[in-house]
């Protein structure tokens, strides 16, 4: 009776499904034991939106001490900051996360100094920093801050019409301000009209698009600066000579940079590449998309940034200094020397063709140890305005010089990915091709065939 019990096929059926359900449950068991263990994640998204830096992992990875982030946050919600910190904790073993309720232990948020929630506190060794928000931008920062202790100064030349760092019209640099100060620089204004002397505290100086001459001491001033090891990031602008608009053309300051190895031309830039007007914008904007192998340039690959009236540079090396161009523009791009005139003849036989140089870096030889002067040289000040900053790269371009500049190359593209934009653009006929073919072209198509297909049949 047992042995025909256990022949029946409602038993073999009840063992198959209990084994089954048995391997089910080991596998999720494991998996979930594994999962607790190892917590590895998978970004697919086409930019590593929620995956850290390369930048960041290299700092995290070659911390040589123990690091701790402490998230204070109301116990119920702690996973608002869990999957971000968590992040960092799986790049190294010497990082530590812990998760601290400041009103169950108010006592430990009293001595952090800590008075919002969901706020992070990271320490490296004996030093301790607090994140300025909770993204990657913020923690890797603290954690700059934690190893470098040092303050940064980006000081820009004021008293000849140059850009403000506090003005926040279409001029102003008050933006890049801004974004200076999330990676945690200092600005100020300096004035060397006043005293013909660059500030020690200053880390870099940024002239950015003076209207006026520089008076002799204030290029002697500069120029002392930056071959006793200073860094400096200039943005000139073509000498335009219309009524009011006119534009210094700046000989004393442009002599320096001759001298260094930089020729800024006297001209303007005018962008015939019909890819301009699909990214809204005209003639007068150099549009840039391929760059030399430079820090400051080498995470911009794949991305364009745009130039306002721009002028171009030539760059060679002199006995002191080793310069590089960091990118050029387009081969539809040409140059007209007539500065004077509202209206521009593309077509014209003096016109210089592109591609042309808009960009450069240099470094000056000044024969000490560890003191190497470093400038930057672009042909334009517009594209680093409020007005025009936020247009693709141009953001990351005005950060990255200033790191590279500060010696900063690992703060470079650890700032926050941006949203993809996929929206496609097309020109009228274009789309007049995408109606046709989906309208008529391949409902065409499938209704021939069917036709076809019940000829044969009959």
């Amino acid at each position: 009776m047992a042995s025909n019990w256990l022949k029946a096929r409602q038993t073999k059926y009840a063992a198959y499904a209990t084994t089954y359900i048995l391997i089910i449950v080991a596998v999720i068991v494991v998996a979930n034991i594994l999962a607790d263990r190892y917590n590895n994640s998978y970004d697919g998204t086409s930019n590593k939106r929620y995956s850290l830096s390369e930048q960041t992992a290299k700092i995290v990875k070659d911390l040589k001490q123990p690091a701790t982030i402490t998230y204070f946050n109301q116990s119920s919600r702690f996973n608002d900051g869990k999957d971000l910190l968590e992040e960092y904790a799986n790049l190294s073993p010497k990082v530590h996360v812990d998760y601290v309720d400041p009103d169950k232990n108010p006592e430990a948020a009293r001595q952090a100094g800590i008075r919002d929630l969901g706020t992070a506190l990271v320490q490296v060794g004996d030093r301790k920093e607090t994140a300025k928000s909770m993204t990657e931008e913020g923690i890797t920062g603290a954690f700059i801050r934690d190893l470098k202790n040092t303050t940064r100064t980006v000081c820009f030349v004021t008293g000849s019409g140059e850009h403000q760092i506090d003005t926040s019209g279409r001029e102003g640099l008050s933006t890049f301000k801004d974004l200076l100060g999330k990676d945690d620089y200092q600005t100020q204004s300096i004035n060397l009209l006043e005293k013909a002397e660059v500030p020690p505290t200053c880390t870099a100086i940024v002239v950015s698009g003076p209207t006026h001459n520089y008076e002799q001491p204030e290029v002697d001033a500069i120029k002392k600066y930056v071959e006793d090891g200073g860094r400096a990031l200039f943005m000139l602008d073509p000498p335009l000579l219309l009524g009011q608009s006119s534009i210094a053309p700046n000989d004393a300051l442009t002599s320096l940079l001759q001298s260094w190895g930089v020729t800024v031309n006297k001209n303007l830039i005018i962008d015939m590449n019909p890819l301009g007007q699909l990214v809204g914008v005209g003639h007068d904007v150099a549009l840039v998309t391929h760059y030399d192998s430079q820090p400051i340039v080498d995470t911009l690959k794949g991305t364009a940034t745009g130039f306002p009236l721009s002028r171009s540079l030539d760059v060679k090396n002199t006995d002191k200094t080793s310069v590089q161009k960091l990118f050029d523009t387009s081969s539809a791009t040409v140059a007209t020397n007539d500065l004077a005139s509202s209206k521009i003849n593309v077509n014209d036989p003096k016109n210089t063709k592109g591609p042309l140089t808009l960009a450069a870096a240099g470094t000056y030889n000044t024969g000490k140890e560890n003191s190497q002067g470093r400038f930057v040289v672009v042909g334009g000040s517009t594209w680093s305005s409020n007005a025009f900053i936020n247009f693709n790269g141009n953001s990351d371009l005005a950060m990255n010089t200033i790191n590279w500049l500060s010696s900063d190359e690992d703060l470079i593209s650890i700032r926050p990915k941006e949203k993809e934009d996929r929206r496609i653009t097309m020109t009228r006929s274009q789309l007049a091709w995408v109606r046709a073919t989906s309208q008529f072209l391949l409902p065409g198509i499938v209704v021939i065939a069917g036709v076809f297909v019940w000829l044969k049949r009959r």
